[in-house]
């Protein structure tokens, strides 16, 4: 039976996550903040025959990752899902400490801790996946907290992925441009949702890059929409 971890589970592109890996011959460990929400994350995945543990935990405390690392348990991952995140629009000037601090510890330092404790027990033919934005590779006026935080979870992919890669572990990245998902509903400004990547087309690009067979990897993956880089 696989076995994943999708963090951010609750809605939007993890949710989309979960539902597109969701099979009878699949345990997925879902994890979020809003226990109603995740509740009917799991109750569409064991719709569909798939077994859900949900983990609702607080990333932006490194004490709580460490309880979700203990709640997911001795047993091996097939998959590492790196989801959750916050997002932060504001001139770098007006940024606090306090808002610093919190793009850091969920955006960056989870995923380390998660990837640090986590992959040293996952097998050969197992994944590790980073959602991770076009912002990780451009800067955006006003995204400068959020842009650098996607950018250091890019390097330090980068590395893990040379790390593992001679235990035959995938390391694979996802690139979306702007998705219409509930992160945007504490983002200021005016912003086109209805020109935006939907969740489940995010949903669609992770579960083809994990159904490569295990000797193939889709490394670096980006999902845009037609119309440009929004």
């Amino acid at each position: 039976m696989k076995r994943y971890l999708i963090t951010g589970a609750s809605r939007g592109i993890g949710r989309a996550i979960a539902e597109k890996l969701a099979a009878p011959n699949c345990a997925l460990l879902l994890h979020g903040r809003n226990r109603e929400a995740l509740a009917e994350t799991c109750r569409l995945v064991e719709a569909k025959g798939a077994k859900a543990l949900p983990l609702v935990y607080d990333l932006r405390r490194a004490a709580r990752v460490e309880k979700l690392i203990a709640a997911v348990g001795p047993k091996p991952l097939d998959g590492l899902i790196h989801n959750a995140g916050v997002a932060l629009v504001k001139p770098y000037q007006d940024i606090t400490l306090a808002e610093w601090d919190t793009l850091f510890a969920v955006n960056v330092t989870a995923p380390f801790l998660l990837t640090q404790h986590l992959v040293p027990r996952m097998r050969e033919g197992s994944s590790i996946v980073n959602i991770l934005s076009i912002a990780a590779k451009t800067g955006f006026p006003g995204w400068s907290c959020y842009c650098m935080t996607k950018f250091a979870l890019e390097g330090f992919s980068q590395c893990i992925r040379e790390e593992v890669r001679g235990r035959g572990i995938r390391v694979l990245n996802i690139y979306p441009a702007a998705t219409n998902t509930d992160i945007w509903n504490d983002v200021e400004g005016n912003w086109p949702r209805e020109k935006m990547l939907l969740p489940e087309e995010i949903g669609d690009a992770v579960a083809y890059a994990l159904s490569r067979p295990p000797g193939v990897a889709i490394e670096n993956l980006d999902v845009l929409n037609l119309t440009g880089r929004l």
